[in-house]
């Protein structure tokens, strides 16, 4: 057990699937998994383990931010044995060409923030999804008849519907990237991934087209991601 997890060792699974919002995971357990257990109730950041087609599989809060996913992330992966972590979150696209429900695939994080820095003394503002554990993505989304957009995406320290200037975000991030949505979580998984021999990936669901002034309701944001769970799930089961 950890500060922050009342789960024993061997109670959650290899594969755990996460999103920032408790009561999404809470949701998901009780709609896609069979015979599921809490195992985990502090801070309310929910983590229960059950079967999806046979498959042991964990399902987990994360919360809100880096330094948040920072924690449970790195927990799973060090002390709880955890091999593969699938991101399950919402984002909002600054593409003209993604709009609401679309589902992204990140291939990359960018941020602006120092937690590689506070962590490790190293100065790196980009990381990378596992490549392997990203194309077992792709192909269970042509399996599945699931359209997915790939791309590099921010891993922002600010909610970016309330930044003032969200161009500027755009205009000092490296030119190359082609930052297409944001998020606020996706580089400290893949950092940790990295750093303890893991692999991590981060599918998002977009809620937010903050140019055009589009967003889904609260209640949608933890009931209507069902193409991007199932695609996690059907993902999940080959690993």
């Amino acid at each position: 057990m950890t500060p922050h997890n009342e789960a024993k060792k061997g109670e959650i699974a290899k594969t755990v699937l996460m999103a920032g919002d408790p009561l999404r995971v809470k949701y998901i357990a009780e709609n896609f998994l069979d015979d599921y257990k809490l195992v985990n109730s502090v801070r309310e950041m929910y983590c229960y383990t059950g079967h999806y087609k046979g498959k042991e599989i964990s399902v987990m809060a994360h919360g809100m931010g880096i330094p948040s996913m920072g924690i449970y992330s790195y927990e799973l992966y060090h002390f709880y044995d955890v091999e593969n972590i699938i991101r399950i979150g919402s984002c909002g696209t600054f593409s003209e060409e993604v709009g609401l429900f679309d589902i992204i695939l990140s291939d990359k994080a960018y941020t602006e923030s120092n937690y590689a820095y506070s962590f490790d003394g190293e100065k790196c503002n980009i990381t990378y999804a596992d490549s392997g554990l990203n194309n077992i993505i792709k192909e269970t989304a042509k399996d599945n008849d699931t359209k997915i957009v790939i791309g590099t995406t921010l891993c922002n320290e600010c909610f970016d519907p309330y930044v003032p200037d969200k161009d500027g975000i755009l205009k000092r991030a490296p030119k190359d990237l082609n930052i297409i949505a944001s998020e606020m979580e996706a580089f400290a998984l893949f950092y940790n991934a990295k750093r303890e021999n893991k692999k991590a990936a981060c599918l998002l669901t977009v809620v937010d087209v903050p140019k055009k002034q589009k967003s889904i309701s609260t209640k949608e944001r933890q009931t209507s991601l069902n193409n991007m769970i199932k695609l996690a799930l059907d993902t999940a089961i080959k690993l």
